[in-house]
Parts: structure tokens; sequence; C-alpha cells
């Protein structure tokens, strides 16, 4: 007699379970404001509450979601919590996360169009739809024939791959042996993905020229600095060939001029990639749009869904204007991957836009955002963070302890506490003992910069959560905070 053993996929277990386990995030989700932002646990708690081994016999899912809430979630920072103020928002939402649900239970590998068609399709299809949201260039859209857009992991997969594009287009005119005169430049503000980039890519660590910026352009990249850069370097024999401009910094979302550098980085030749992984989303409104002008002059442009487009991590939108660049650099055609299509040219293969070759099904998630709310929701939800920062802002400004350090021009607020006396030196540990005492509370999480050797207080709105009484009792913990440190000098 034939025995049935374990049946991993039956459909009414399943139905079963999956039941249960979206009660248990629902449940999660309602009560998530009882739960400390950002974790307590000391290191290594974990280890102590689980066992050395995995079980020889089955559990029931309900001892397992009993030691989920009793043991794992007292170890996760909620970042889905209406009190995370920290970093930058990364979005859940419930299309969104029914979008994942569907991935996943679909599960599919989706590394060329002959494995699946529909994913291929759809991914072209939305980033084209997003695309147009945000009214980028069309030579960046599928629908113009040499560009087009490609689902990566995250902000730091994009920057990566375009620099690898970047890099072998000039080394396949220049030779191999360019490669130790190969130039980056950036902004001292730009994201440390960046500079991991360049060891990926080989390029030399003194090549990776990140240009000091200052309060005078509010932390944006100056283009006469750029220009002057890349002048002393050609005089010298080095070889220019990235610039990385970004829209919304993670310090203090300062905005690089995009017109500006891109002109000059088209008139030396040079490869400009625009990273807007946090900024980019404001961009679908009308009245953020202008932050991006400058864009038609960008070889490729990166915006993160999963940041502040209530789309699941992870989502990371990059568009380029030559999908050739990429595929030459990152193609590889072994014989058990050949098929008609790809080889007649006639489809896309996304194995070759990035560096794995297995891709999941990530479009589907951001198609349902984009059907399940529509363009005018969206907009509001990204307006209503940002009415929720000028409010932290106006908050803070009327507290004379208290000052803004850069203008605000997203859902960020840069701010700190002013030290007694006005000692600087003072100022940084004063800084540092108030963010290490509101993050104690539990009650809110914040994070923090050092702009102009100042340590500066980092206010982000961007959960899906978060309303206006949420800012005013953050503020509250931060007045009693920072009451008590000072009483305390």
């Amino acid at each position: 007699m034939e025995s049935k053993g374990l049946q991993p996929m039956d459909s009414e277990q399943l139905r079963e379970n999956a039941h249960k386990m979206v009660d248990f995030i629902a449940d999660y989700y309602k009560s998530i404001e009882n739960f400390p932002v950002l974790s307590q646990v000391e290191p290594g708690y974990l280890r102590e509450l689980l066992p050395d081994s995995a079980p020889n016999q089955p559990e029931t899912l309900q001892n397992v979601l009993d030691d989920v809430q009793a043991k794992i979630l007292p170890g996760v920072t909620h970042w889905q919590s209406p009190s995370y103020f920290a970093y930058y928002p990364s979005n859940s939402s419930v299309a969104g996360f029914l979008g994942e649900m569907l991935s996943a239970g679909i599960n599919m590998v989706g590394f060329s169009w002959i494995t699946s068609p529909a994913a291929t399709e759809l991914e072209m299809i939305v980033l084209d739809w997003l695309g147009k949201l945000l009214k980028l260039p069309e030579d960046f859209l599928s629908t113009a024939g040499q560009g087009g857009g490609v689902i990566q992991g995250t902000a730091s997969e994009a920057v990566l791959v375009v620099l690898l594009a970047a890099r072998d287009r000039v080394l396949r005119k220049l030779g191999k042996n360019a490669l130790e005169k190969l130039v980056v430049y950036a902004s001292d503000q730009t994201h440390s993905a960046l500079q991991k980039a360049c060891q990926i890519g080989g390029i030399h660590p003194e090549n990776c020229k990140l240009l000091k910026t200052g309060s005078s352009t509010n932390y944006a990249l100056s283009p006469d600095l750029l220009g002057k850069a890349i002048s002393d370097d050609i005089s010298t024999g080095l070889v220019p060939f990235f610039l990385c401009a970004t829209v919304g910094t993670t310090s203090s979302t300062a905005v690089d001029p995009l017109l500006s550098l891109g002109k000059i980085a088209k008139n030396n030749g040079i490869w400009f990639h625009v990273d807007a992984a946090y900024a980019g989303s404001a961009c679908i409104c009308p009245e953020y749009r202008c932050y991006i002008d400058g864009v038609e002059e960008a070889d490729s442009f990166n915006m993160n869904a999963h940041k502040w487009f209530l789309t699941n991590f992870d989502c990371s939108a990059l568009w380029v204007k030559d999908r050739n660049a990429l595929i030459q650099s990152l193609s590889t055609n072994p014989e058990f991957l050949k098929n008609k299509a790809s080889q007649a040219n006639m489809v896309v293969d996304y194995k070759d836009w990035q560096i794995p070759l297995g891709r999941r099904f990530r479009s589907l998630k951001l198609w349902m955002v984009l059907r399940l709310y529509g363009l005018e929701n969206l907009q509001c939800y990204i307006r209503n963070h940002i009415n929720l920062a000028k409010y932290f802002e106006g908050l803070v400004a009327a507290d004379s302890r208290f000052e803004v350090v850069t203008p605000r021009i997203f859902s960020l607020v840069c701010f700190r506490l002013l030290p007694p006396n006005n000692n600087e030196d003072h100022g940084n540990n004063l800084n540092h003992d108030l963010l290490d005492a509101v993050n104690s509370t539990g009650k809110i999480f914040i994070s923090h910069t050092v702009l102009s050797g100042k340590y500066i207080l980092r206010f982000a709105v961007g959960a899906p959560l978060t309303e206006e009484r949420h800012v005013t009792a953050a503020w509250k913990v931060l007045q009693d905070e920072a009451s008590a440190l000072l009483g305390s000098l």
C-alpha cells in the first residue's frame, strides 16, 4: 500500500494554514503600537531561547506562531510602526502584501522569457507605467526600442550593474589595461553603495572620488567642483567614466543639480546615473517632479518602490537608455539556457540585466499597488507624509532649544538640540545622548547623521500607519528627554 508521506503543497492544508497566517499578520498590525519600535534585546538573545538542533518530528503551525510571538517579535525592529522615524521608510501595504503572497504562491524562477513570459512582459509593462507617472523621457521606456526598465533587489544592485556596464563600455574602447585609470565621481553625501560597487567593479579606491559638499549648496554636488575635478584628472592621464548624482541623499535629502551635472557628463563621455531611491516616489506628484528635471541627460535612473511607494521589500526600479550596455556586460549564454526566442532576439531575458541568474516575480506586487490604489491615492499618501514632516518642522522651530539644520524638501527633518553656551564640542555629545535616550524608551525610533562635523538628528516620516498624533507624541518624547539631559548638566 502506497504511503502518502509528506505533502508539502496540499491545497486544503494551504487554505487552512494560510488563513491562520493572515489572521496572525493582521493581529500583528492591529497591535503593532504595543511593541517597542526599536528592539530592546541584547546580542545573542535568540540562541538562548531556541533548541540546539532542528526537530525530528513535525510541529504544529500554532506552536511555531507562538514562538514567533514570544521569541521572534521582541527581536524585531518594527519598520511598519507608526512611530518609526529612522533612516527612510520601507513601506508595506495590503496591495504589496497580496502581491508578495501571490508571487510566493506561484513561485516561478523567471530568469528568461521562456521560463515565464508573463513575468517578463508584466515587468516591462509595469515599469513603463511607472516611468510615465514619473514623466521619464521616452527613451527610458521599453516601447522606445533601446531602453527599458528592470526590477532589481535594491538600489545597491542597481548602481552596481550600471557601473559595470559603464566600465565595460569604456574598456572595450581602451583595452582592459585601462581599468586602473578609470575614475568615478559623486558627492560625499552619496550612498555608500557606490563605494561598494567600485570595490566589486575593480575601480581603484583612490579613483572613487567623493567630492566635498557643504551648507552653501545645501549639501548638493557643485557642478563647478565636478568640472574642475574632471579636468584635473584628464590632465594627469586618468579616464573619467561614471558620475552618480542623488535626488534625496540619505543624510539630508540633498538634491544634486541634474541638468548641469548631466551636461558635464555628456561633454566628457561619462555615464550619468541618477539615484532617486527615496525621493523618486515623490516625483509622481507634479509639484515635486521638478526635482528630477534634467533626468533627460541621464543614462540610468533608479528609485526604490519598496521605500515610499507602498510596495513590500524588495522592489528597486531601474531604467536605462541603452539596454545593450547592460546585456553586453552581464550576459551569459550556456547551452542549457538556449532557446529559439532568445537566440532570435525576439524577447527580453532579464537574467542579462542583473547579477544573479534567478529572479522572483516582483512585478506582481508593484502591478497590484498601482491597480489597487491608483495614482491619486498614491499622490495623497506622499503628500500626507510631507505635510506631517512640515508639522514636525514647525514644532522644532517653535522650541528655542532646538534648530532645524537643513531646509526640509520632502518628508525628512534634520534638526538638533542646541548646546548650552554654544559649546559645539559639547553639542555633538549632547545630541548623541539625546538619540540614545529617545530610542531607549521604545516609544519612537529616530536616526542620525553628521553634516559639516555636527551630529544631527533625523526625523523621517514615511511609515504607512503614521498619523499626526504619532508625530505629536514623538515630539513630546524628544522634548522630555531633552529637558532631562539639559537639567542634568
